[in-house]
């Protein structure tokens, strides 16, 4: 009796850092077009990095661009919303997960237009276009906050 109840909790130990983990991480709200291939691509993306990713399908995805704060210059084709922040077109998951950990007063991340390589937009002759997520301050300037080199 006792090896069972001794087995049983350390298989609870083993599964808690994964669970308080995955919880901990908020699900990313996103609004695209019906008809975007890379917007299914970039939410895949997310999904494999962990995110819980909610979809919506809208008309046009202006609208939420204005309401959440994105600049014009910086649009993309979808936005996505997390943890008050947010996500202009194809930003990667991993300065998601920098910009929820840091915190920075600010109203987003953005990856203006839709750069060859970023996530979504990855091709088979696997070129990649140099680009920059673009953090989005309160005020509403903008400031590169990690740059990809192209390959």
């Amino acid at each position: 009796m006792q090896r069972r109840t001794l087995l049983q909790g350390a298989l609870v130990a083993l599964c808690l850092p994964t669970a308080v983990t995955h919880a901990a991480t908020p699900a990313i709200q996103v609004y695209k077009t019906p008809s975007c291939g890379c917007c299914h691509e970039w939410v895949e993306h997310l999904r494999k990095s962990g995110f819980t990713v909610n979809t919506t399908d809208v008309p046009d995805t202006a609208p939420y661009r204005t309401r959440y704060g994105v600049p014009t210059e910086l649009a993309s084709c979808h936005t996505g919303v997390v943890g008050g922040y947010a996500l202009e077109g194809h930003v990667p998951a991993e300065q998601i997960k920098r910009l929820l950990a840091e915190k920075p007063k600010a109203k987003g991340l953005a990856v203006p237009g839709m750069p060859m390589g970023s996530p979504g937009m990855e091709m088979d002759d696997h070129r990649r276009d140099a680009f920059d997520v673009v953090l989005i301050k309160a005020d509403g300037k903008h400031q590169v906050y990690r740059h990809y080199v192209a390959s």
